[in-house]
């Protein structure tokens, strides 16, 4: 069994700065959003999640925010200043990298430049003084698995990005891990290649059944990737989930913008109770919630109040009367639009299908805009936090 438990994790980068002497009750100082106390900057804090045996876990978030810290704390590449990490039933805080049962691919990958595709596949291994017959056979059926086989004999310079990508995936495949640690993998390559690589890693996941903790700043690979995802921001989890659960039921702002392509609309609005329902209005516009909204925020007994109004571009209707706007920017995506309107002093994009014909948007022409009760979301104001969960 390789499930994965982190308790309560911390990580302290030391201050090398000549510490200033403060004064009682001063607030920690933030650099950079993140935490800076007497004991220097706090990059992870209070870091909680259980990964199950065989589950593939997305750690997902902007540059800066402390998802290859915690994934280089699991690796033992950087020390865990306070909490448990455990792989398995074994504590690990003190374990050295080479004992963890752990295989890492990193964003550079890390070739030998001077070995050959096979002997860069089968130098673990061979630190290992397994058998030369194991050995061939793991590396040869690695690198079928990753369609590699034709370059085994080639040196890393003499292939291309996505081919020398596969190297190092088939490196820590051999070594049969019981936990599959990426970083960023994929950020090196061009997008045509990354979607391929993404099938790849889908289709691997599938031949090789290990656990995979998988760090990205791109949202779309950690949706397509990820049986969960953990969002996280300066240092904290922001929420943990499916990807289905994460783009329809944001916990706060931040999820709702960093989840999605394009990004959530937001609006200022008002949350009101009319007729003893909940309704939200925009612009003299007033959208009654939907039933399984209605009742999350009963049994919560929300007040009315001044609301963030997040609604998803393509779940934005053009119609007859609704919130107005003026089309500043039409992009023809195909098979749809992107409208980018000013609309309640703010930029809405706006996803119109084509249906096959073709749509014309003139810049400057004004459009109405609806959506329904059942996509709204509701955000509090001080808080940020989606007031329904």
């Amino acid at each position: 069994m390789a499930k994965v438990v982190l308790k309560d994790i911390k990580k302290v980068y030391p201050n090398t700065e000549t510490k200033k002497k403060k004064k009682k009750g001063d607030e920690p100082e933030k650099k950079s959003n993140l935490q800076i106390t007497e004991e220097g900057v706090v990059a992870v804090q209070q870091f909680n999640l259980e990964i199950a045996d065989k589950e593939f876990i997305v750690l997902v978030g902007p540059s800066g925010c402390g998802k290859s810290t915690t994934l280089r704390m699991i690796a033992g590449l950087e020390d865990i200043s306070s909490g448990e990490l455990w792989i398995g039933d074994k504590l690990m805080n003190d374990v050295e990298p080479k004992d963890r049962d752990i295989a890492m691919v990193f964003q550079n990958y890390a070739l030998y430049p001077h070995m050959t595709v096979y002997e860069n596949m089968a130098f673990s291994l061979k630190l290992k003084k397994a058998p030369k017959e194991e050995i061939d056979r793991k590396v040869r059926q690695a690198a079928e698995i990753l369609d590699i086989t034709q370059y085994l004999d080639r040196k890393p310079k003499a292939l291309s990005g996505g081919q020398r990508q596969r190297v190092a995936i088939g490196r820590a495949i051999v070594r049969d891990p019981a936990v599959f640690l990426m970083d960023e993998p994929l950020s090196n390559l061009d997008a045509k290649l990354r979607n391929q690589m993404r099938a790849e890693i889908i289709k691997l996941r599938q031949r090789i059944n290990t656990t995979f903790i998988y760090v990205t700043h791109d949202q779309t690979e950690a949706m397509t990737l990820g049986d969960r995802i953990v969002i996280m921001r300066d240092g904290f989890i922001q929420q943990i989930g499916t990807p289905q659960e994460v783009f329809d039921h944001p916990a706060n702002l931040f999820v709702a913008g960093f989840i999605g392509t394009p990004q959530m609309n937001l609006f200022d609005g008002k949350l009101i109770k009319q007729d003893g329902k909940y309704a939200v209005t925009v612009d003299n516009i007033t959208v009654v919630l939907s039933d399984d909204k209605q009742a999350r925020l009963s049994d919560k007994n929300v007040p009315e109040q001044d609301i963030i109004l997040g609604v998803r571009p393509d779940h934005i209707m053009l119609c007859a009367d609704g919130i107005k706007g003026k089309v500043d920017v039409s992009e023809l995506m195909g098979s749809s639009v992107h409208l980018h309107v000013s609309a309640e002093g703010k930029d809405v994009v706006v996803i119109v299908p084509t249906n096959g014909n073709a749509a014309h948007f003139p810049m400057g022409s004004e459009v109405n805009m609806i959506f329904g009760g059942n996509v709204a979301h509701v955000f509090s104001k001080e808080t940020e936090q989606n007031l329904e969960w």
